[in-house]
C-alpha cells in the first residue's frame, strides 16, 4: 500500500395552512394494483401516469456543491481511537449509507463511526443514524433507532435481507460484524446472533445482492489482513518514529459469502462457492453482470494482491476471471493496491464498465467493457489517470453530476499515512477530492475547481455516496474523513436539465430489485443503461433509487423504460415524462408517480 504510495395525475395540494415544502410536493399518484385494475402481465408495455407538475422557475448558472452539512444538523465526526500507537486500522475508516429506513420517500442517512481501542478509553461513540426532516435539516436518531451501540466499525450496507419492505443495516468492523433488523417502527433490533453474520476479523466492505436468483438478498463480506493488537507491527518512514504499516507485513484474509436461507438465517457457503482465499486483502466491491447472462458477478479490489472478478457459474459456485478479463493487474502487469470500487456504463454502450481507486503513482483505473467478458484499458485514454496519479483514491463512483446522460466520476482521496510528508514533502495526508466531468467521447475533463468551493478542501477522505436527500432530482454527495467530521455537499443547479429518477419494487425478485437492468430510451432515441445495486465505492452505499440525467429541456419529451428483474421477468413501460420519481414494481408497472419540482436556490441557500 504505502510503498507504492448512487393510472392517476397527480395532485399538487396547495393548502398555505399546512406550509408547502419549498423544494418538493409531498402529493403522489398512485396506480392501486386491485380486482378492478388487474396488474400487467410481466412482459406487457405498461402506459405510464403523467404527473402534473406545478409550474416552478428552473434553476439556471453553473453548478455548485454546497456544504451545507451546519445547516442541514449533522454533528458526526469519526473517532479512529487513534493515540500514538499507530494502529493499522485507525487509518482505514469508515463509511457512509443513504438509506429511506422508514419508507416517507426521503433519503436519510447512516455514517459509521469507530471507537476508543480497550485500554486506552476516554469516551464512547457510536454510529449515527440522522432521520431527513424534509426541509434540508436532519435529526439524530440514532438512540431512538437503537443503534447505539459501541464497535470498531468501518462499513455499511443497506438492504432488505428478509422482504418485509424496510431496509436492514449491516455494519462492517474490526471484530465482530452486526446486522441489524429494520422493525418497520423507526427502530431496529439487533439479530446478529440469529442470522449467523457475525463474520469476525478484519471486515471492510459488504454488499447486498442475490447471488442466486431465488428471491432472497445473500451477503458478501469483504476482508483486508489479519490484524490484532497483539500482531501489530513496527513500522517508520523516518526510522525515529512509527508509522501505519503497509498490508505486505500482514497475512490476507478471506472475504466470505452468506446465503440466506428465508428464516432469518444465513449460512457461510465461502468454501463450497469457491470463495475462500486467505491471500485476498479486499476493500471495495461491486455487483456486476458482466456477461450478461442474468445472474451476479463481483469484483473486489485488492490492495497489493491481484484484483478478483468472480464469474457466477450458475450453481452457486464462482470463478475468479479477472487475469483471462484483463482487470487483475495495472497496465504493466504489477498489483495495484486497489481501494474503492463502482461499476457503470459510461460509455452508453449498453455495458457495465469499471472505476477503481488505487494508490499514489498509481492512478485511478477505468476500464470499458463490450459485454464479451473482457475489458479494455480507458485509463489512459480517458484523461482521468494522469490527473489522479498524486492521489490516493479510496471512495470511487460514478454518478451523473450534470444530468447531461452521461455517468462522471467522483473520487475521494486521502493518504493512509499521517506522516508522508516527512519522506515525500510534495504528498500530503489530506487530499482535495476529483471531480471529473464526462464528455461523451470517452474523455473525461476534471472540474473540480468549477464546482464550488466545497470540493476544493482537502481532508483525508474515505467513503463517498450519492443520493438526493433534498428530492429536487439532482444527486448530492455524503462524504467521510478519517477521524474527522462527515460532511453533506448539497447540489444546485443540475437540475436545470430534465431528469426522471426510478424506484424498482420487486415480487418475484428481492424487495429492492437489486441487480434489476433498466434501459431507458428517449423519443429521439438516446439510450443509457443502469443497475440497481448495493455496495461500490468504499465502506459506503450510495441511495438505491435510478437517476437518468436526460439534458437540456424539451418540449412534450418521452421516454420509456425496459427493466430486466433477477426473476428474468420484463417489464416495459412507454410515454413517461420527465422530471418525476417513479416507483415500479415487477410485474405490475408504475404504481406511483411523484413530481420533482425544480425550483431555483434562493440566495440564502447559496
Amino acid at each position: 500500500m504505502m510503498q507504492r504510495i448512487k393510472l392517476a395525475a397527480c395532485l399538487v395540494l396547495v393548502v398555505a395552512a399546512a406550509g408547502c415544502k419549498q423544494k418538493q410536493s409531498e402529493s403522489e399518484t398512485s396506480v392501486p394494483s386491485s380486482p378492478t385494475q388487474p396488474a400487467q402481465p410481466a412482459s406487457a408495455p405498461v402506459s405510464a401516469p403523467a404527473p402534473t407538475a406545478p409550474q416552478t422557475v428552473r434553476p439556471s448558472g453553473p453548478i455548485q456543491f454546497t456544504d451545507v452539512t451546519a445547516q442541514s444538523g449533522i454533528t458526526f465526526k469519526h473517532n479512529s481511537g487513534a493515540f500514538g500507537k499507530k494502529f493499522l486500522p485507525e487509518t482505514m475508516g469508515s463509511g457512509a449509507c443513504f438509506i429511506d429506513y422508514d419508507n416517507d420517500g426521503w433519503q436519510d442517512i447512516l455514517l459509521v463511526n469507530s471507537m476508543d481501542w480497550p485500554d486506552h478509553k476516554s469516551h464512547k461513540s457510536y454510529p449515527a443514524l440522522y432521520h431527513n426532516n424534509h426541509d434540508g435539516t436532519f435529526t439524530d436518531v440514532t438512540r431512538e433507532a437503537g443503534l447505539a451501540i459501541e464497535l470498531y466499525g468501518m462499513g455499511c450496507a443497506v438492504g432488505d435481507f428478509d422482504n418485509d419492505g424496510y431496509d436492514d443495516i449491516y455494519l462492517t468492523a474490526v471484530g465482530s460484524n452486526h446486522l441489524f433488523r429494520n422493525l418497520g417502527s423507526g427502530k431496529f433490533s439487533d439479530v446478529t446472533a440469529k442470522a449467523g453474520v457475525s463474520d469476525p476479523g478484519f471486515s471492510t466492505s459488504a454488499i447486498w445482492f442475490d447471488y442466486d436468483n431465488d428471491g432472497k438478498l445473500d451477503l458478501f463480506v469483504s476482508h483486508y489482513v489479519d490484524w490484532s493488537i497483539a500482531t501489530d507491527q513496527y513500522c517508520s518512514l523516518d526510522n525515529k518514529n512509527k508509522s501505519y504499516c503497509t498490508p505486505q507485513l500482514y497475512k490476507g484474509e478471506s472475504a466470505t459469502l452468506f446465503h440466506n436461507k428465508g428464516n432469518g438465517v444465513f449460512e457461510n457457503v465461502t468454501k463450497r462457492a469457491g470463495l475462500y482465499d486467505s491471500s485476498s486483502k479486499s476493500l471495495g466491491i461491486a455487483m456486476l453482470d458482466y456477461d450478461g447472462d442474468g445472474w451476479m458477478d463481483l469484483f473486489v479490489a485488492n490492495d497489493t494482491q491481484p484484483n478478483k472478478l468472480y464469474h457466477n457459474n450458475l450453481d452457486g459456485t464462482f470463478t475468479d476471471q479477472a487475469v483471462v478479463a484483463g482487470v487483475a493487474y495495472g497496465e504493466s502487469g504489477t498489483t495495484r493496491a486497489g481501494m474503492g470500487a463502482d461499476v457503470g456504463d459510461f460509455t452508453h454502450s449498453g455495458h457495465q464498465g469499471l472505476l477503481i481507486g488505487n494508490f499514489t503513482n498509481e492512478g485511478l483505473a477505468l476500464y470499458g467493457s463490450d459485454g464479451s467478458g473482457l475489458f479494455n484499458d480507458a485509463s489512459a485514454a480517458s484523461g482521468i489517470n494522469e490527473a489522479s496519479l498524486r492521489s490516493l483514491t479510496f471512495g470511487a463512483l460514478f454518478f451523473d453530476f450534470d444530468l447531461d446522460g452521461w455517468l462522471d466520476i467522483f473520487a475521494m482521496n486521502g493518504h493512509v499515512a499521517d506522516d508522508i510528508s516527512v519522506l515525500q514533502p510534495t504528498l500530503h495526508y489530506a487530499e482535495p477530492p476529483f471531480l471529473f466531468r464526462n464528455k461523451g467521447n470517452g474523455k473525461f475533463e476534471d472540474v473540480t475547481d468549477r464546482v464550488g468551493t466545497a470540493l476544493r478542501r482537502a481532508v483525508v477522505g474515505r467513503g463517498a455516496a450519492y443520493g438526493d436527500f433534498d428530492n429536487d432530482g439532482d444527486l448530492d454527495l455524503l462524504l467521510t474523513a478519517n477521524n474527522g467530521p462527515a460532511r453533506l455537499l448539497r447540489n444546485d443547479n443540475a437540475n436545470q436539465n430534465d431528469v426522471l429518477r426510478v424506484k424498482t419494487v420487486g415480487t418475484k425478485s428481492n424487495r429492492d430489485g437489486i441487480g434489476a437492468k433498466i434501459t431507458l430510451k428517449t423519443d429521439k432515441g438516446a439510450r443509457q443503461f443502469a443497475m440497481v445495486h448495493s455496495g461500490s465505492s468504499y465502506l459506503s452505499q450510495s441511495e438505491l433509487p435510478v437517476t437518468f440525467g436526460l439534458g437540456k429541456p424539451e418540449v412534450d419529451r418521452t421516454v420509456s423504460l425496459e427493466i430486466v428483474w433477477p426473476s428474468g421477468k420484463k417489464d416495459s413501460i412507454s410515454d413517461l415524462k420527465p422530471n418525476q420519481f417513479i416507483t415500479v414494481q415487477e410485474g405490475t408497472g408504475v404504481i406511483s408517480a411523484q413530481p420533482i419540482v425544480v425550483t431555483a436556490p434562493a440566495a440564502s441557500r447559496k
